[in-house]
């Protein structure tokens, strides 16, 4: 028989809703980068968290695209405009400048080609804002080094045998893309395991080794 759980007397219960208004760390380092008022397209997108945070507090013209159909459910039962489609071939379909902003968030390297997608983002959006996690972080690093197997981590939850990340890169790695696409990096923030900024300024092969998540704003 499973045993009851009784809360400590004087603690408020704990709600699916109140977890719920936690956003996440990179979805609120986005937010302060989207302008007030923009057309956004969140490709991508799950079920919809970031769009409803960025129409609650910015008061986007936000649309989303997301591949499974259960995130496109989510999204649209909370009322936001999201259609089902794949980043790999659907984003040819968008007009030049569709969008004032185009968001990928933690996607990238689940994309059959990175290069590709990034190149019609930078198409379709007058800025493009990308999430990535740091697959150079120090802790992946340390588990290469000591344990010799594929790092497992909260931004990379899954096996080497069932991850959706084919494309593995690290901040270095992404900013040489951009480099490659002939695009400017506008601003960039790393962020810790927790989802914190790390506010301190420093070369990018710093950032590569203790960020574990970064944000980064881009422009043709």
């Amino acid at each position: 028989m499973r045993a009851a759980f009784r809360r400590p007397e004087g603690l408020p219960e704990m709600t699916t809703n109140t977890r719920m208004l936690q956003p996440r760390g990179d979805h609120l380092v986005v937010c302060d980068l989207v302008p007030e008022g923009a057309r956004v397209l969140d490709v991508g997108c799950e079920d919809g968290a970031l769009l409803r945070l960025l129409a609650e507090r910015r008061h986007v013209d936000g649309r989303g695209i997301e591949l499974s159909q259960s995130g496109v459910n989510k999204a649209v039962a909370r009322g936001l405009s999201v259609v089902q489609g794949d980043a790999d071939t659907d984003l040819a379909d968008y007009p030049d400048d569709a969008f004032d902003v185009v968001i990928l968030s933690q996607t990238l390297q689940a994309t059959r080609d990175p290069k590709g997608v990034l190149r019609q983002l930078l198409r379709i959006g007058g800025l493009v804002i990308v999430s990535i996690p740091n697959f150079a972080h120090w802790r992946n690093r340390m588990q290469l080094l000591l344990r010799g197997r594929m790092p497992v981590t909260k931004y990379l939850p899954y096996q080497w045998y069932d991850t959706p990340n084919i494309h593995f890169c690290s901040i270095r790695d992404f900013v040489a893309l951009v480099d490659e696409l002939d695009a400017t990096v506008v601003k960039a923030v790393a962020l810790s395991g927790r989802g914190e900024r790390i506010t301190f300024n420093a070369p990018w092969w710093l950032w590569n080794l203790v960020g574990e998540q970064a944000v980064f704003l881009l422009k043709r």
